[in-house]
């Protein structure tokens, strides 16, 4: 995120709606369950873009249940929103990726999948 040009000015005129919108979001405190299952999508992100970026993937897909478009997301922009979400307990919005190509992406199922097929494999020699 760019640096907020009025960070840490009292006057801010955003101050009041920021502190407004973090009282409407702010939500029950992450449990120690899924700061660790976050921990570990991030430690199986990292593995994912290790094995499938230099194959051409540019990242990963979600289907969005809210407005049932698919979203997708570079390597490094989902690490950064879960990390955010680890560290602030919520995810700010960011810009779509601009015109995506589809074949670029795949599922979190399949960075799974293959991740477990590279791992047996290995584990065959």
């Amino acid at each position: 995120m760019p640096p907020d040009p009025f960070a840490g000015d009292p006057d801010d005129p955003a101050k009041a709606l920021l502190d407004d919108a973090a009282d409407d979001e702010a939500g029950p405190p992450m449990s120690e369950q899924e700061r660790e299952e976050l921990l570990a999508d991030l430690s199986d992100l990292a593995v994912y873009q290790a094995l499938l970026e230099p194959r051409g993937v540019r990242g990963i897909v979600v289907d969005c249940g809210e407005c049932q478009e698919p979203h997708y997301h570079d390597w490094a922009l989902l690490a950064a929103s879960l990390e955010q979400l680890l560290n602030d307990g919520k995810m700010r919005p960011h810009e779509p990726a601009f015109d995506p190509d589809p074949s670029s992406y795949v599922s979190w199922e399949y960075c799974r999948g293959y991740a477990d097929g590279v791992t047996a494999s290995e584990n065959a020699l």
